[in-house]
């Protein structure tokens, strides 16, 4: 049987279409792994979805106003080592959120986001992900893709399901 880890994450666009990313280092036997991510994190037992969503928001980029409800738009599940410590791999359900542009900062400190392995938090537009030819990665690896679509033609009216 596949344990699976259960997480969220959220889209979060800014009114210029920019995501907020987060930067997480992963720590590994050659140096660290980088990889860009929306934030978010893991459903904890008797917690629903939504409730999952505002608590990691909360506490890795601060209080986040929007004028509706986050609505899902993407659902990707992976399975193999190094997806989720102590699992067979994750199934994340991505949430879309339009906001305001903001200073994000959460109610983690520093060392509290550090042993999350981020380290990090940035805007990002569609242009500079999609040109992006450095070493770090994103997730999902193709998330230009997606968000171009998300942005192009709004909220899917089913979860569109996303590649690793």
């Amino acid at each position: 049987m596949t344990k699976l880890r259960h997480s969220v994450r959220a889209i979060v666009l800014d009114e210029d279409d920019r995501v907020l990313l987060c930067r997480h280092a992963i720590p590994g036997p050659a140096g660290a792994t980088v990889v860009w991510a929306a934030p978010g994190g893991g459903v904890e037992p008797g917690e629903t979805r939504l409730a999952a969503l505002r608590r990691e928001l909360h506490e890795e980029v601060g209080p986040v106003a929007s004028a509706v409800e986050p609505l899902p738009v993407w659902r990707q599940q992976v399975v193999g080592p190094g997806y989720a410590a102590g699992y067979d791999g994750a199934v994340n359900d991505y949430f879309l959120l339009r906001v305001r542009s903001f200073a994000p900062r959460g109610a983690m400190t520093d060392q509290e986001l550090a042993a999350e392995h981020i380290d990090g938090l940035r805007w990002w537009s569609l242009p500079e992900i999609a040109g992006y030819r450095g070493h770090d990665l994103f997730s999902p690896r193709d998330l230009a893709t997606p968000l171009a679509a998300l942005i192009a033609d709004g909220p899917p009216a089913v979860p569109r399901a996303l590649g690793p």
